[in-house]
């Protein structure tokens, strides 16, 4: 992340604007209830991206898998069983082609691009998730912005942690 433009937080549970340079991630595709089909994505992903690192290291290339990240375009639109999620991992931005390791799992590469963005943390269960995610809507309203990406989330902890911390994000424009 680079510049904030809302000014500094007084709380890392508060909203703020900043930016963020694209990335390019390793991905995959999933329709369905998330808590089933991540059993089938994360392998193929995590594999994958690790593999990838090994490779590098190889040559010289060191990198530390970043924090899964994940992007749910219809999630607000359609029931949980039908949801549409797009995982990934950041990858180094000069990387052309990644290793399959998960047969029937294609992991590909996208760059996701950003620029001015509107994020805050939750923490708590994703289930509760809501109330923080309305919070951030009125933040980015309140600012004089609009959503102009999709609903995105950081997971800075499992699933299974004692306390879930997820960073929810949006790329944002000017009303």
């Amino acid at each position: 992340m680079e510049t904030k433009t809302s000014g500094p937080r007084k709380k890392p549970t508060e909203p703020e604007i900043t930016t963020m340079a694209s990335q390019k991630m390793a991905v995959v595709y999933t329709k369905g209830d998330p808590n089933a089909e991540m059993t089938k994505a994360m392998p193929a992903l995590f594999g994958s991206v690790y593999k990838l690192k090994f490779e590098l290291k190889k040559q010289g290339v060191e990198f530390k898998v970043g924090k899964l990240r994940a992007r749910w375009p219809d999630a607000h639109l359609v029931p949980k069983d039908q949801w549409t999620g797009i995982w990934a991992l950041p990858v180094p931005n000069d990387v052309t082609e990644l290793p399959q390791k998960v047969q029937d799992v294609e992991v590909k590469l996208e760059t996701w691009h950003y620029g001015i963005v509107a994020q805050v943390l939750h923490i708590g269960p994703y289930s509760e998730e809501g109330p923080t995610v309305q919070r951030l809507h009125d933040f980015i309203n309140e600012n004089g912005y609009q959503l102009a990406g999709q609903h995105e989330e950081e997971y800075l902890t499992t699933p299974t942690a004692k306390v879930q911390k997820t960073i929810i994000r949006y790329e944002i424009s000017p009303r």
